[in-house]
C-alpha cells in the first residue's frame, strides 16, 4: 500500500478544530451549559472539559462533543492517568 493510500484510509474526515480563542468561548458555553459542575460526581472546584469522542479519533471541539468533568473524574475517564489543564 503506498503512502496516499494509507492517509486516504487513515483519516476520511478531518476533525473540527477550532482556534484557540474560539475553543475558550465554546469551553465556557460548556461549563455554563452544565452549571460549572462535574457531571460525574458535582463537584464544582478544578473544572475541565472533556471530550467524549476524543480529539485523537476525530472526536471535534464542539460542544455537543464536549463534558464538564473535575480534574479527578477527568482522570478515571482516562484511565487513571492524569490529564492537562483543560
Amino acid at each position: 500500500m503506498d503512502p496516499s493510500e494509507w492517509m486516504r484510509l487513515r483519516q476520511k474526515q478531518p476533525r473540527f478544530k477550532l482556534k484557540l480563542e474560539e475553543y475558550i468561548v465554546v469551553r465556557k458555553q460548556v461549563l455554563e451549559r452544565d452549571g460549572w459542575r462535574c457531571q460525574d460526581c458535582g463537584a464544582a472546584q478544578n473544572l475541565q472539559v472533556h471530550h467524549m469522542k476524543p480529539r485523537s479519533q476525530l472526536g471535534g471541539d464542539v460542544a455537543q462533543n464536549l463534558i464538564t468533568l473535575c480534574a479527578s473524574c477527568h482522570g478515571k475517564r482516562h484511565g487513571g492517568r492524569g490529564v492537562a489543564d483543560s
